[in-house]
């Protein structure tokens, strides 16, 4: 991402306004950090995060307004000499001399926005943690059932759209069809979505392609969703071990962030669309701390306990 791609996303919505010529528009955005220059202003550069877009708020102002000529040209030099992207002054402030000239000479953009400093930093990160996190996209569908985020995976024609059109038809919403493009936020959070060309749309086989919100509404679309389970859909082999108890947790990766997964064997007359409703409201109750396989196993076990203490016991 270049400032250019920055200041165009973001002008109205950040209050953006260049400063400078538009030379330095060009150089690139290498890192979602937002920092201030701190005691580099002081002549102090160890450490100096230079790769990192720089903001002067009213502290940084007042301090190098507090300098005499000479000392704050020699502060805004050295400050300068690094290869910044991109300079901000926030709040409106006007730009201290003679910062302007000096980052015209090194091609360094200087962009003003008339939001107070904390708010522009609360306001740049979830745009910069977007465009620079973690992408890929997935062969599969997500859907919304019951507040969680299904991820549909198999092999092609195993019936992942045909499934999700039967929750849609039952009340749940689509998030995406076919391709499902995922982003990772933070250290464990999936985001998924559709591409902007397919989104809404599902192709299903005999069919062809369907309009999902303007067949069933506005209410059985969403536009992303936070991935939580993975479904597998695979057909029935009888030579397979298949979890039937729910105490062995199965994960799938993806980004680096295991996601709890759920293989689901197809067989013909199961009804596969009430299975996942069931795995989506049994995650919520083990998200709310209720584990029934475990509470199942733990009053097997105390009953099996007691039946042997009662055998040691028994002295006929």
């Amino acid at each position: 991402m270049t400032v250019d791609d920055l200041l165009s996303s973001k002008r109205d919505s950040l209050a953006l306004e260049l400063l400078t010529d538009e030379r330095g528009l060009s150089r690139a955005i290498q890192t979602p950090d937002v920092s201030s220059p701190g005691l580099v202003l002081t002549g102090y550069t160890e450490r100096f995060p230079h790769e990192r877009m720089q903001v002067l708020g009213e502290t940084e102002v007042a301090f190098l307004e507090s300098l005499d000529d000479d000392r704050r040209r020699a502060a805004l030099v050295t400050f300068l000499a690094f290869n910044i992207p991109v300079v901000f002054i926030t709040k409106g402030q006007e730009p201290p001399e003679p910062l302007l000239e000096l980052a015209n000479a090194s091609g360094t953009p200087v962009i003003r926005t008339a939001l107070k400093t904390a708010d522009f930093y609360t306001r740049i990160k979830p745009f910069l943690e977007e465009r620079f996190a973690p992408r890929t996209t997935l062969h599969g569908s997500l859907a919304d059932v019951y507040g969680v985020g299904l991820l549909f995976v198999g092999k092609s024609g195993i019936g992942k759209s045909e499934t999700v059109l039967d929750l849609v038809e039952r009340g749940h919403r689509l998030v995406a069809d076919d391709l499902v493009m995922i982003t990772r936020r933070g250290n464990e959070i999936l985001i998924g979505k559709g591409h902007d060309l397919q989104r809404h749309h599902m192709e299903i086989r005999g069919v062809g392609i369907i309009d999902i919100r303007t067949m069933f509404g506005i209410r059985a679309i969403r536009q992303q969703k936070r991935i939580e389970v993975v479904v597998q859909l695979e057909i029935w082999d009888e030579h397979a071990v298949y979890d039937r108890t729910g105490l062995d947790t199965r994960t799938m990766d993806i980004l680096g962030v295991p996601v709890p997964k759920v293989t689901v064997p197809l067989v013909p007359g199961k009804n596969i669309t009430v299975v996942c409703e069931v795995v989506a409201m049994n995650h919520l109750l083990k998200y709310s701390g209720i584990d029934t396989a475990r509470l199942f196993n733990q009053r097997l076990q105390a009953r099996m306990g007691g039946t042997s203490d009662y055998l040691e016991e028994d002295y006929e």
